[in-house]
């Protein structure tokens, strides 16, 4: 007698938390559902998109849902700009403009709405980037957590820079521009009040003068990404997958600042995989990473610029490992699913 095992039954199932993690559930969710369901074709996913018909300029959209809404080195608002605007550089554009929308509950006060409004205007003017359309819709109470805000971004590109996930290539060195962990951390901390909010503050802030700083790099500058949901982990793994190539970094360069690393010890997570937003991680040819360096420690949100490791030149496709401090190499897998809901 032979016994099947059933087949899934997916209309019984649900969409969970992990689905929007960045990691292995929302590639799934994408490649099942949403990209069949909007004509999306083959190819790396990017931070942004080239607009049809208009090369040079770039278009990205994102929704923010971080809770608290306020947390040290930041808040929803001044967030909302810095990551529309970092997804722009990662495609080697400048911001042009952005859109706001909000879906407020509610029952949310007027002084912490009216805050926010500020900070996030003071974030869009620092930036260098109008605010130039909008919408706005309250919703009954429990139909949100207080306050949703997306924005969507459009760019122009700096001349020759135009990386690409699907372009990096063997020998590269891989650059990163800061510490990781800081915001995720964060934002955990103050949310669930375990203190270590008193020690590390998010690190949220714009990367586009960075990339400026390489635009004179143009075609040497391969890949660039902000390891936001996910953490450096999952930004790793995409590239690795799109371009098809073996990355290794080195545990002892990689920068985590230590509150950082008693936060992830004390709750059994790897900073690998904790949402950073102001910092990025660069794919560039070999004999430009001290160039490349250079450029990203002459600005202070660069200052701490490191090289953290190199594309193999052979190795397992999409394969991403670590040189441990005692010498042995572990696969970074990609993170599976949401272990920090609710960070961005």
């Amino acid at each position: 007698m032979t016994i099947e095992c059933p087949a899934p039954r997916h209309e019984d199932e649900v969409v969970l938390l992990g689905h929007g993690a960045g990691g292995r559930l929302t590639s799934e969710l994408l490649d099942r559902l949403i990209l069949p369901a909007v004509d999306g074709g083959p190819g790396p996913l990017e931070d942004a998109a080239l607009l049809p018909g208009y090369r040079e300029l770039v278009i990205s959209t994102d929704s923010f849902v971080v809770s608290p809404l306020f947390f040290p080195g930041g808040d929803i608002g001044s967030l909302a700009v810095h990551g529309t605007v970092n997804d722009l550089a990662m495609r080697g554009a400048r911001p042009l403009a952005l859109t706001l929308s909000l879906i407020v509950e509610e029952g949310l006060p007027l002084a912490e709405l009216g805050a926010v409004m500020d900070s996030l205007g003071k974030a869009a003017r620092e930036a260098g980037v109008p605010v130039v359309t909008g919408d706005t819709k309250v919703v009954g109470r429990g139909a949100a957590d207080k306050l949703f805000v997306n924005t969507t971004g459009v760019g122009q590109r700096h001349g020759s820079l135009h990386p690409s996930a699907a372009l990096t290539r063997p020998g590269d060195a891989v650059l990163l521009s800061g510490p990781i962990g800081l915001h995720g951390t964060t934002v955990l901390s103050t949310r669930e009040g375990l203190g270590f909010e008193s020690d590390i503050a998010s690190d949220t802030r714009p990367l586009h003068r960075l990339v400026a700083a390489l635009a004179p790099l143009g075609a040497a500058v391969h890949t660039l990404r902000d390891p936001t949901r996910g953490g450096l982990a999952a930004a790793l793994n995409e590239i690795a997958r799109d371009s098809r190539v073996a990355v290794e970094i080195e545990e002892a360069a990689v920068p985590v600042p230590q509150a950082v690393a008693g936060a992830c010890d004390l709750l059994g997570l790897d900073p690998l995989t904790v949402a950073n937003e102001g910092c990025m991680v660069a794919f560039v040819a070999a004999d430009a990473a001290a160039g490349a360096l250079a450029a990203l420690r002459s600005l202070p949100e660069g200052a701490q610029a490191v090289r953290i490791g190199e594309v193999l030149p052979q190795g397992s496709a999409g394969l991403v490992t670590m040189r441990t401090l005692v010498g042995a190499r572990r696969i970074v897998d990609m993170p599976l699913g949401e272990q920090l809901p609710r960070i961005c």
